[in-house]
């Protein structure tokens, strides 16, 4: 079973991005990054399905030279292998057109990957698009939001949440999924594992390397025109009186100044 998944880095979830919000743009100077909890899920799901079945994980990351160190943390947990997608042109690209750079990736593998895993969405941006338009790319099933997962003979039964309930699907293989939270703890990276990283060298593809047209990719993405921090919220107030007439005087409030009602 030889499974792909996809990481990025973000900045770290506990970061108050909103002190950072300046001039109209969010300044990521000096923050810490991380790697973004949903791909966390996905990772330690491929550990533990080769573990249970055999095969390889090999990591991918698109992104500037600091997310070599997310590979890292990802190879410490017990990755086989991981690939650096690195290349000036590769900014600023949508989820459409990181899909197509990242699909050319997977079709350089040595071998296909029976499963590709990936997190929802990336806890920067909170797209949750790119997994989709990756499984568009290489053809291939997809299931998202999936919290449990059984692997068989060419098939996988995955559980995965919807509004309002949950869905059973099954999937012949290979397929692409993306991790909720829920699907699984997160191990820590043993000393053995930490150790051995840091001899490990991350090869890096750049687009000459994918065989990649970048003028033919296009942009496919969102552009910032100005980022602001939300408006500061008024003072509450209290509706004093008896509990009937305060209700009916909340009512009123609601209705007419609010029009929430």
């Amino acid at each position: 079973m030889d499974i792909v998944v996809l990481i990025k880095q973000v900045p770290d979830t506990a970061s108050r991005i909103q002190d950072r919000v300046k001039d109209g743009a969010i300044d990521l100077e000096g923050v810490t990054w991380i790697v973004s909890p949903y791909d966390e899920y996905a990772v330690e799901e491929a550990l533990r399905i080769k573990e249970a079945k055999g095969g390889t994980v090999t990591l991918l990351s698109v992104g500037p030279e600091r997310s070599a160190s997310a590979l890292k943390d990802m190879l410490a947990l017990g990755a086989d292998e991981a690939i650096h997608i690195q290349d000036a042109a590769f900014e600023g690209l949508g989820p459409r057109a990181l899909a197509a750079v990242l699909a050319a990736a997977i079709g350089k593998l040595p071998q296909a990957p029976d499963m590709v895993w990936a997190g929802w969405m990336a806890a920067d941006q909170d797209q949750g698009l790119l997994p989709i338009y990756l499984a568009s790319a290489l053809d291939m099933p997809h299931v998202s939001f999936v919290t449990s997962i059984e692997v068989g003979e060419g098939s996988a039964t995955a559980r995965r949440e919807i509004e309002g309930g949950k869905e059973v699907v099954e999937v012949d293989l290979p397929a692409v999924f993306s991790a909720q939270k829920g699907l699984n703890e997160v191990r820590y990276a043993s000393l053995k594992g930490i150790m051995a990283v840091k001899r490990k060298q991350i090869p890096v593809w750049d687009a000459a390397e994918l065989g990649i047209d970048v003028a033919a990719l296009g942009s496919g993405g969102l552009t910032d025109v100005n980022i602001s921090t939300p408006p500061e919220r008024g003072a509450g107030r209290i509706i004093e009186g008896e509990p009937e007439d305060a209700a009916r005087e909340l009512v009123r409030l609601l209705h007419e100044e609010a029009k929430v009602i």
